[in-house]
């Protein structure tokens, strides 16, 4: 995609984190900007402080979760814009925990954002982005899904939030191969980032009433979220830098969005396990964070 200036983008989790910084990366750019967030009070902040600066931008709260109102946010930037040319189905939640451990509300919250929430968004804005290739030979359009390098990599209490990375890598891949069968025009990438300082590790505070689980947490998965805390905090890489490598690898036609190289080693050792026939296995040396979040797990385990 060569084209960002007066083109539209369409971001979801939008409010805060890595969405913001995608939504300020695209301002930068001159897009026009339609902003999807659970939480409305984020989302305002974020439309108010790009338009101050002079971006064309419009908030829009919804649960992406929610097949209906993402299909109703795609018509509304259809509305408004005419087309969208770049589209981030980003919103994402977390959880963790020994895997049996995960009730099935678990399981239907974080699904339901990490995996429903890009389904739904292919599902509503690719037959659009079709639909104004077809009309406009000069359209250019790109579908970015965020995934994680736990949509590559597995670790100890990461279960319910590497199946539903496994499952957004495994989509992506698939949305690239079908769209090669219907137009040039539109192409798909998945984004992988590793630990990145945002409040991800917070996001039960938006978890719905009816999906809230009655009893207390589990030994593991205290620990679980507290490791994930404590890695998200001390990322190696801010939100801004990812989304300034995103949009360069947009650019260059890129399907795969690794901006942390320093995790590659770990997806090696993974692949040469599945083509040698052996048993996963983790070189915790090489990722500190990993190995924290074991022995924090086996610690709470053993009181």
């Amino acid at each position: 995609m060569r084209q960002f200036k007066d083109s539209v983008a369409v971001i979801t989790g939008a409010g805060a984190g890595l969405g913001k910084a995608l939504a300020m990366a695209a301002a930068r750019r001159g897009m026009r900007l339609v902003l999807a967030d659970i939480e409305a009070g984020v989302l305002n902040q974020t439309v108010n402080g790009l338009r101050s600066e002079g971006a064309d931008a419009v908030g829009i709260v919804i649960d992406v979760s929610d097949a209906s109102a993402v299909d109703q946010l795609a018509q509304a930037a259809m509305d408004r814009f005419g087309q969208v040319h770049l589209l981030f189905n980003n919103a994402g939640v977390t959880a963790g925990g020994l895997v049996w451990e995960n009730t099935e509300k678990d399981w239907d919250w974080l699904l339901g954002v990490n995996l429903k929430g890009v389904i739904n968004g292919i599902r509503s804005f690719t037959p659009r982005m079709v639909a104004s290739a077809a009309a406009d030979p000069a359209y250019e359009g790109c579908i970015v899904n965020t995934a994680s390098m736990a949509g590559l990599l597995t670790a100890p209490g990461m279960g319910i939030y590497s199946v539903s990375k496994h499952a957004v890598v495994a989509l992506s891949e698939c949305l690239r191969h079908d769209l090669q069968l219907v137009t040039p025009q539109l192409r798909a990438a998945v984004l992988c980032p590793s630990y990145v300082s945002t409040e991800i590790g917070h996001s039960d505070r938006n978890r719905p009433a009816h999906l809230l689980d009655t009893a207390p947490l589990t030994k593991s998965q205290l620990a679980a979220r507290a490791a994930a805390q404590q890695a998200v905090k001390n990322g190696a890489i801010s939100a801004d830098e990812v989304a300034e490598i995103t949009f360069k690898a947009v650019a260059d036609d890129r399907f795969y969005v690794f901006p942390s190289p320093e995790a590659l080693p770990l997806v090696k050792a993974r692949i040469d396990h599945v083509l040698n026939q052996t048993n996963p296995d983790l070189p915790y040396d090489l990722v500190p964070a990993l190995k924290q979040r074991r022995d924090r797990i086996l610690s709470a385990l053993a009181q």
